[in-house]
């Protein structure tokens, strides 16, 4: 199979994932009544996740390999941590359409502005019509889910 639907397929996956993140996160809020605390135990859990991930896979060099990375290159976690916490507390709010709308039209937001300067290190990607259609049809469909 193209390595290219393979990446298709994993990043559609990790959709759905993201998908029933929220809603799952969101009722462990709701059981313990801290959304923060719902947010750290939701991170912990993907932390011993991984951490079994790199213990069964043999475990990793060690830290020295880390002595390459710009001190903002760590900072992935915390954006992570916000935007679980962001989902948590938003989705018993806006329902988790509003809320799913609302993150993808914040990702393609700022994926333009990626795309566009080659941020981070990634290729510089033309930014078309096309893509600029589909920010809009997505802020419409954001409009949408709330009429």
């Amino acid at each position: 199979m193209h390595v290219f639907w393979i990446a298709l397929a994993a990043v559609f996956a990790g959709g759905i994932a993201l998908g029933v993140q929220a809603p799952i996160n969101s009722a462990l809020s709701r059981a313990t009544g801290d959304s923060t605390l719902a947010t750290m135990v939701s991170f912990g859990v993907g932390f011993l996740s991984l951490f079994l991930v790199l213990a069964f896979r043999g475990g990793f060099a060690g830290f020295s390999i880390f002595k390459s990375a710009q001190p903002w290159m760590f900072t992935g976690g915390l954006l992570g941590a916000f935007y679980v916490w962001s989902a948590i507390w938003s989705v018993s709010r806006l329902g988790v359409v509003t809320m799913t709308a609302t993150l993808i039209l914040g990702q393609l937001l700022v994926a333009v502005v990626i795309d566009s300067t080659g941020a981070f290190g990634v290729p510089v990607n033309e930014i078309g019509w096309q893509r600029i259609a589909a920010i809009l049809l997505v802020g419409a469909g954001l409009v949408m889910s709330r009429l």
